[in-house]
């Protein structure tokens, strides 16, 4: 784990996982979000979308992958990258493949964003489940693998997330 500042940025949680991991890596996840003072109930939230991607990451993606998790200014924003995007990862803090706004900003201008949300939600309904308790998911897809931002507030604003 790499404990960075960037401004109001704040990186909490870095980890790698596959099918192995993924009952630390909720683990994790619940500990880094509650120890920041994250509310519990959406605390809750995070870990269960949190473990709806990274296991869709491993399902119907690479098998693998990255978690990150930044506390920007109180909202949290988690990174699921799956493919080279999870492995490859640039050391210049600027590249936009480092910031959760720019995969979001990226996402949205996807045309495959849509294809991916759905390859990696085949059968089931994970992230559907995300949107439910999300308050933004961004899917985003290249040949180096897929990309997945959800953003949490403190308290839920206005619903569940627009779903892609």
């Amino acid at each position: 784990m790499d404990d960075t500042a960037d401004g109001d940025k704040t990186l909490i949680l870095d980890i790698t996982f596959d099918s192995a991991t993924l009952r630390a890596l909720r683990a994790d996840v619940h500990a880094s979000a509650s120890r920041i003072g994250f509310p519990d109930h959406r605390v809750e939230d995070m870990v269960l979308a949190v473990h709806e991607l990274v296991a869709n990451a491993v399902q119907h993606g690479a098998g693998a992958g990255r978690l990150r998790i930044w506390d920007l200014a109180g909202t949290l924003h988690c990174r699921v990258d799956d493919g080279a995007l999870a492995f490859d990862d640039p050391a210049d803090p600027a590249d936009p493949a480092a910031d959760p706004e720019d995969v979001e900003a990226a996402a949205t201008t996807s045309p495959a964003a849509r294809s991916v949300a759905t390859a990696w939600s085949i059968p089931g309904h994970g992230l559907w489940v995300v949107c439910q308790v999300a308050d933004d998911l961004r899917v985003m897809s290249s040949p180096q693998g897929t990309s997945a931002a959800v953003t949490f507030n403190p308290s839920p604003v206005g619903g569940a997330a627009p779903c892609p």
